[in-house]
């Protein structure tokens, strides 16, 4: 392969004739934006090793997987895959059109998902459209060094956006865009090409404090510092364990994540709908009540929630998190029963959550 520095061309393409075309291809796959970072996140490292010494990672060993003595490869992409010269970013709004936030948090009885994981499972929705953008670009210049990653890899995703153009990162530490809001998934193809960097966004959170302010558990402990001990996605995906007691009254009635940051910035007013069907909400979770998702059976769970994100969690955190929000929920008799059908379930996990709800409600387990 021919790499392009300046002037140079591959197949007859300048990298600036290429970029567009990159782009055309992109929105033809579906994508929102697209644009192209170079190697280097500014303080990316220093930030990550700060947070990781701080333990703010919790339970999630992956994050601090690839420290060496040389540096953190998450944070250095030319190390994580070497030969990359340039990185294509990639954004696809999932914001669906049914899907009222403020409704489903204002009433204890419905269960609250965030709104990313409604619909299918971005992770391979995501890689699969990356491969065919990769495809397309093979067909056009012929073979090229390149890996595809969507969220599950150890990439900066945050930082390769913001250099390419896509945004900023808001003070929830997620990535921002005036004209997207935040509600949107990002993907990566690290190349060897040699596409020149898109120009970074510049902030425009200004004193705006609203995401902090919103966090039902305080997790944003500082602007751009997230403990993710404390936060209600950590507490109900990725916490294997007891969620903390104290921690439990706070989680309301989300069973599957947060979206309290996003919903209170004001940026995500002129958040898009997504173009992508696949992306609509499944089996009405997007109105389903907590007693109907607790009285669910693990058969029933794997059947209604294949090719969902929620999956991956498990069924014994699946009852784990909607117990915790039973408890939460407005006393009825309804609420007691589920929980009581619970009250012997063989996971101590689940018993021991089942036992708080109760207690919350004035009774014995």
């Amino acid at each position: 392969m021919i790499g392009m520095h300046g002037n140079q061309e591959t197949n007859g393409k300048t990298s600036a004739e290429l970029k567009e075309n990159i782009r055309r291809w992109g929105t033809d796959l579906g994508f929102d934006a697209i644009g192209f970072s170079g190697t280097h996140v500014s303080g990316a490292e220093e930030n990550l090793n700060a947070w990781l010494a701080a333990n703010c990672h919790g339970e999630m060993d992956y994050m601090a997987a690839y420290a060496t003595e040389s540096g953190n490869k998450r944070a250095r992409p030319a190390d994580l895959v070497p030969g990359t010269h340039s990185i294509i970013t990639v954004r696809m709004n999932y914001r669906p059109a049914a899907a009222d936030s403020r409704a489903a948090l204002a009433d204890g009885e419905r269960a609250f998902i965030s709104r990313y994981a409604l619909g299918r499972d971005y992770h391979k929705l995501l890689r699969a459209r990356l491969q065919k953008l990769a495809d397309r670009i093979t067909s056009e210049i012929g073979a090229f060094s390149y890996r595809v990653f969507t969220d599950s890899a150890p990439v900066m995703e945050v930082g390769l956006a913001q250099n390419s153009g896509l945004g900023w990162r808001g003070k929830h530490t997620l990535l921002l865009d005036r004209e997207a809001g935040s509600y949107f998934f990002l993907g990566e193809i690290f190349t060897d090409l040699d596409l020149s960097p898109d120009t970074p966004v510049t902030d425009h959170c200004g004193t705006c404090a609203a995401c902090i302010d919103a966090c039902p558990t305080r997790a944003i402990t500082a602007p751009w510092r997230l403990d993710a001990r404390l936060c209600v996605s950590y507490l109900t995906i990725e916490l294997k364990g007891s969620i903390p007691e104290t921690l439990r009254p706070l989680l309301g009635n989300r069973i599957y994540g947060c979206d309290d940051c996003q919903i209170a910035c004001p940026w995500n007013r002129f958040a898009p709908l997504t173009r992508e069907r696949d992306f609509a909400p499944r089996h009405d979770l997007d109105q389903a009540r907590l007693v109907e998702l607790f009285a669910w059976e693990e058969n029933e769970f794997n059947q209604r929630l294949t090719g969902s994100a929620i999956r991956r969690i498990g069924y014994e955190r699946w009852l784990r998190n909607i117990a915790v929000t039973l408890g939460n929920a407005p006393r009825s008799d309804e609420v007691l029963g589920a929980l009581r059908s619970r009250a012997g379930h063989p996971s101590a996990l689940v018993r021991e959550h089942v036992a708080w709800a109760l207690r919350r409600h004035g009774e014995a387990a």
